[in-house]
């Protein structure tokens, strides 16, 4: 399995845009982080604005992005990764609403819609939303097979088939 753990600027309480308290394990600033191997951006209430020009922020994700087995968005979190230039090269998409925003803050990206999500290389990135489990549910299959995919989504009451979802996996 994997040993999951929340990063950000300090380990003080966080209180999610929907109300939601979160205790981060680590400060991407101050502590020593264990080796990430899937690095999940998710969508925050300032992913399009100020989390960009977050210097520290934007540098914990570069380095950390660089050397993850994969490097996930969730929704806006693809803002983050292409500010921090892990989308250079590669395809992706974001949240619906947001696509023609991304794109032209980042105009040189090839930008998919009308997909859950667009693995492509190490990276995968979502529409977000009640979709996200849609890549997270991939990323199980790509990690520990079908089976193991299928089992976690029936605990979530999911029906996972592969096959049925609107994604995009580039080829290398």
């Amino acid at each position: 399995g994997m040993k999951v753990f929340t990063v950000a600027p300090d380990t003080l309480p966080i209180t999610t845009f929907e109300g939601l308290h979160i205790l981060p394990d680590f400060s991407f600033i101050t502590d020593s982080i264990p080796n990430i191997d899937v690095l999940v951006v998710p969508s925050a209430e300032n992913s399009m604005g100020s989390d960009l020009e977050n210097k520290s922020l934007i540098a914990f994700v570069r380095k950390t992005g660089e050397k993850a087995h994969y490097v996930m968005s969730l929704c806006d979190g693809a803002f983050v990764l292409a500010k921090a230039g892990l989308v250079n090269g590669k395809e992706s998409t974001t949240f619906p609403s947001d696509i023609a925003r991304y794109r032209e803050m980042y105009p040189a990206l090839t930008v998919h819609e009308k997909v859950s999500f667009v693995h492509h290389s190490n990276l995968i990135t979502s529409a977000g939303g009640a979709k996200s489990y849609d890549p997270a549910l991939y990323l199980s299959e790509l990690l520990y097979g079908n089976k193991a995919a299928r089992g976690i989504a029936k605990g979530l009451v999911i029906d996972w088939d592969l096959k049925q979802i609107e994604h995009k996996v580039v080829a290398n």
